[in-house]
């Protein structure tokens, strides 16, 4: 009896219309174009104004494309997983809005927290809820709006970070395609380098967590960069031994666009050439949980069915891994 696995079936990306180049953060902070660009290969990142927008926004968008593309009706899903870590509300779920936003009124759905890593992290729990047979359909949302823990007055944060997201449709397949392996990691000594300090039961806001600045991203950045370069890439060669795949037996890299040094990093640990990295940092900058989605909805035009690919991540917690997917498409055929 074949291996049902999960492949992906479908991906769609949403991005807010605001965009915030190098050139205006410059009249915000003490920075420059050249400086960003030189140490993180961001020009611009994109913005989600407006009151009462919060990632649900971007979510609802991902997911009404994602369903239209794939001629999808919303009352098959099963299940919904949005990865996010900057949820509309803490309760109820972002996840559970969207679902309501797209009518999906016979899916379930739940948030997951695993910072830039968890869209990763929601692959892999969705595709198990399909090997095991439980559900036909599941979406997996990466998504994040960034700008709403960002101080655009600390010049080592405000220029990495935007807003966006995408999702995919994971369905079952018997074919030699889809999912076919996951390494997965997180270490908690890293909360000291990479946090937002108040906001949580530990420190709930107050007049001092608000006078103080404690609301917005905290981000020692040489440790996180070290950390990032050495498991990012250590991870993504793992999974590839474990597969007993080479460089050229690769199609894609699906980096976290974080930082343009730590993806080339990983590519050369890899043994792959910058022309199979997916790479999109320059114009949307660090969405989080929604720099593979969009990755993957930027390039789909270029994906082949059966094509090897390694989505790799880095995040706070500190959280990282890899997966290693066959793609299940050809986009035109």
């Amino acid at each position: 009896m074949k291996k049902t696995r999960a492949v992906i079936t479908g991906v769609h990306g949403w991005v807010p219309d605001y965009v915030l180049t190098n050139q205006e953060l410059e009249t915000l902070v003490d920075t420059n174009d050249e400086w960003i660009t030189s140490r993180t290969g961001i020009k611009e990142r994109r913005i989600l104004k407006g009151e009462h927008k919060g990632t649900s926004v971007i979510g609802t968008e991902a997911v009404k494309g994602l369903l239209e593309k794939t001629n999808t009706d919303p009352k098959d899903i099963d299940l919904i997983i949005c990865a996010t870590v900057t949820p509309d509300m803490f309760f109820p779920a972002t996840g559970n809005i969207i679902a309501s936003n797209v009518g999906a009124v016979n899916s379930y759905s739940f948030d997951i927290s695993a910072a830039c890593s968890g869209f990763l992290y929601g692959l892999s729990i969705g595709s198990q809820f399909i090997e095991t047979g439980a559900h036909k359909k599941v979406i997996v949302i990466g998504a994040d709006k960034m700008s709403a823990i960002v101080n655009y007055e600390d010049r080592t944060t405000c220029i990495i970070f935007g807003d966006g997201g995408g999702a995919v449709l994971l369905e079952p397949t018997q074919e030699d395609l889809g999912i076919m392996d996951a390494m997965l990691h997180t270490d908690g000594k890293g909360a000291d380098f990479l946090h937002m300090k108040a906001g949580g039961s530990l420190r709930p806001a107050s007049m001092e967590t608000l006078a103080n600045k404690e609301h917005y991203i905290f981000q020692e950045g040489s440790t996180v960069f070290k950390f990032a370069v050495t498991n990012m890439a250590e991870v993504s060669a793992n999974v590839m031994a474990r597969n007993n795949l080479k460089g050229e037996d690769i199609a894609w890299l699906v980096p976290h666009q974080a930082n343009k040094r730590i993806i080339d990093a990983t590519a050369n640990r890899m043994g792959i050439g910058s022309d199979k990295v997916m790479l999109n940092i320059e114009k949307y900058g660090n969405t989080t949980a929604g720099t593979l989605p969009l990755c993957l909805w930027d390039y789909e035009s270029k994906l082949k069915k059966g094509d090897n690919l390694i989505l790799a991540a880095f995040g706070g917690g500190f959280t990282w891994g890899a997966i290693y997917l066959k793609w299940g498409y050809d986009t035109n055929g």
